[in-house]
């Protein structure tokens, strides 16, 4: 990987002169080896851009961005042990300021909105090119955001009122999270919290926390009124 100190020389208008602008520095997430050695690669050949890390699921994600203070973390979604979007939202409630870039192959409606909605800047297919890739991360790294086109299109149907999004108005009901509602539907499904937390990727004290958040927030006493409540509001498993 390359120093963190590396930069890029800009010319500077006034008086032609060069000075150094610091790469933006970024860390990749991703569970898979040949993809995080890839995309490692990728970005090490791109001016203004500075790998200082890669990390093998969520936990891991939030321990080295605690640590190594990236300005942009390369999110996937779906990994072992603590998901994309649960990293995301621990980062944010940390106030962490890496910004996340989700890079992901996961599409459908319930992770992108997921995604954003835990705070995600970004969000690319893993068929993005080297410059889609490098103009997200500098782009979120400005503090502003970036979305894969037919992600863009999904959220300006929505707002149309054209395309409803099922986990954002599910998730009014009772301040739930879109990842309450995702396990709230796997309890209405049946699921026992080990098979959640097969289905989810996550571990079986994350799904526990979860369910004790949706039996606080929905005031329901145990599972069976979980499920009670989950069919009344409609909200069936994703």
């Amino acid at each position: 990987m390359k120093p963190a100190t590396r930069g890029t020389l800009e010319p500077v208008a006034d008086n032609g002169e060069e000075h150094v602008v610091a790469a933006v520095t970024v860390l990749i997430a991703d569970d898979q080896k040949v993809v995080r050695d890839g995309l490692a690669v990728l970005l090490e050949l791109l001016d203004g851009v500075t790998v200082i890390g890669t990390a093998v699921d969520g936990t891991d994600a939030v321990e080295q961005a605690v640590a190594l203070d990236p300005d942009v973390v390369l999110m996937d979604l779906h990994m072992p042990n603590c998901s994309g979007v649960e990293a995301t939202e621990k980062l944010v409630a940390m106030g962490s300021r890496s910004r996340i870039v989700v890079l992901t192959t996961y599409t459908d409606d319930i992770w992108v909105f997921a995604a954003l909605k835990a705070g995600a800047r970004g969000f690319l297919t893993k068929d993005a090119g080297a410059g889609e890739i490098l103009h997200a991360i500098v782009t979120v790294a400005q503090g502003e955001a970036q979305l894969d086109p037919s992600v863009q299109r999904r959220l300006l149907e929505a707002l149309a009122g054209r395309s409803p999004i099922r986990i954002s108005s599910e998730a009014n009901l009772d301040n739930l999270t879109p990842r309450e509602v995702e396990v709230l539907s796997l309890i209405a499904a049946g699921r026992s919290n080990s098979e959640i937390a097969n289905e989810l990727f996550v571990s079986d004290a994350t799904v526990k926390t979860h369910v004790n958040h949706l039996l606080a927030k929905t005031t329901m006493r145990d599972r069976a009124q979980l499920v009670g409540y989950a069919f009344h509001h409609g909200i069936t498993q994703l």
